[in-house]
């Protein structure tokens, strides 16, 4: 089944957070960056860059699974846990949205997880009245995953630095090129309509170069997502698709609601929104 809406069956395999993946505390590190917080899983970091005139600051999360672990993109599939950041709500600093590079479908018996199998940087923006000699300090839950998903939870600290370190201006320029493309001409979603009993997604991609069975997620309402679809017509460079909608929240109302989309085609990617009217 691809919707997910949770709690989801693997939520049982979990280890309790105080069992294996206790609260950590991440020191400041030299330059603008947390030390490495830890578990059997893998490792993150928290990387914040000096800020800009305005106070803005780019920062991001860096996830590094073991090798054959895996951690989760923003809706993670049939189960497991997206990543949570919050700042210490004393700062005054506000969190802006997090970016997510292009994840991958991995598949594990019938369990179909959205997410990263291999080392991945989710790039963010905080804003508020900062000063070269502030501290940044970050909640970060993430949940990481092998034959048991563990819940990784570590408080990360980032001593602000005035002046910019190349290595880490190049961790951001690199997530930054990692994250999908904005639709464009030759690829997005040329038309949408959902069927009056929300059960039923009608699409008309647009898409770069042939390609009759694309990638395809869309998210809906918060832990939703929508994987499987059916091809209806290929031609003159757009595929017209239709995908099932099952379990949405009783009595959800589509009127006025936003979804997004992400399609992969090829070696690009391109993510939008869907309004709905």
């Amino acid at each position: 089944m691809s919707t997910l809406s949770r709690p989801t069956p693997r939520f049982r395999h979990f280890v309790t957070a105080f069992a294996t993946a206790a609260m950590l505390h991440a020191g400041s590190a030299q330059a603008a960056s947390s030390e490495w917080a830890t578990n059997e899983g893998g490792r993150m970091r928290l990387v914040v860059l000096p800020a800009a005139a305005d106070g803005t600051l780019q920062a991001a999360l860096q996830i590094e699974p073991t090798p054959g672990w895996i951690t989760y993109w923003r809706e993670p599939g049939d189960a497991g846990i997206p990543p949570a950041i919050s700042l210490d709500p004393e700062s005054q600093l506000t969190l802006g949205e997090i970016s997510f590079p292009v994840p991958k479908r991995i598949d594990n018996g019938d369990i179909r997880d959205i997410g990263y199998d291999t080392a991945v940087t989710l790039p963010f923006t905080i804003q508020g009245a900062v000063t070269a000699t502030d501290t940044v300090k970050a909640n970060v839950f993430i949940g990481i995953c092998k034959n048991i998903c563990i819940p990784f939870q570590a408080e990360l600290t980032v001593a602000l630095d005035a002046t910019s370190d190349p290595e880490e201006d190049a961790i951001l320029a690199s997530a930054r090129r990692a994250l999908p493309e904005p639709a464009s001409g030759n690829f997005g979603v040329d038309s949408h309509q959902m069927s009056g009993a929300l059960d039923r997604l009608d699409l008309s991609l647009e898409l770069p170069s042939p390609d009759n069975h694309p990638q395809v997620f869309v998210t809906g309402p918060s832990g939703h997502v929508f994987m499987d679809y059916e091809v209806v017509s290929a031609a003159g460079g757009k595929l017209a698709i239709s995908m099932p909608i099952e379990e949405l929240p009783r009595n959800y109302k589509i009127a006025g609601k936003t979804w997004d989309i992400l399609i992969l085609s090829g070696n690009r990617a391109m993510e939008s929104t869907l309004a709905f009217d």
